[in-house]
């Protein structure tokens, strides 16, 4: 999948995943070697320097043979943009969806390099008002987690709303708190 990473450059997933696992090594080690890298993305060193070669053309690395890799000021805005990216997919999955940690960090890694910017956004606002909304919070993600494995809504939704009426006027919900 080949996707555009702002400006003109169009990096493939494989790059992105590149520029991320580099800066993890780097915010990890202080810096990263072709070494630390086929490692951490569990692949062979012709694999690495192929990506290696590809980023410096684009700019995104600073990289000599042998030597220590750094990203540039873009190729650090890139990788925090896929980083980004890849949170904001697992978060929903996990507080939204109650996805499994494993299987939302796999799904994360596949979607983080085709969701495009203005829906990321979205989702990130879904997110954060999921989480401070009266009609919604916790209790509600509960209860979705309740439909999701049962397939029916609990018999109990007059009570719930109810109880988040009063949590409300109360002030211990929507951001009063």
């Amino acid at each position: 999948m080949v996707i555009k990473t702002g400006g003109a450059d169009i990096l493939s997933a494989s790059l992105e995943d590149y520029l991320k696992g580099i800066f993890h090594i780097i915010a990890e080690k202080q810096a990263a070697r072709a070494k630390d890298i086929s490692e951490r993305l569990n692949v062979n060193s012709s694999s690495v320097t192929g990506a290696l070669h590809a980023l410096a053309k684009r700019e995104l690395i600073n990289y000599e043979p042998y030597d220590i890799i750094t990203l540039t000021e873009k190729g650090k805005m890139v990788a925090e943009d896929v980083i980004r990216r890849h949170d904001a997919l697992r978060d929903f999955f996990v507080k939204v969806l109650q996805v499994d940690e494993i299987v939302a960090e796999e799904g994360a890694c596949k979607m983080e390099h085709a969701v495009p910017t203005p829906i990321l956004d979205r989702l990130i606002k879904f997110v954060q008002f999921v989480e401070v909304c009266p009609r919604a919070g916790t209790e509600w993600i509960k209860e979705s987690r309740y439909y999701c494995q049962h397939g029916k809504a609990r018999e109990n939704c007059e009570m719930c709303i109810s109880l988040c009426l009063e949590a409300l006027r109360k002030g211990k919900i929507g951001g009063k708190d």
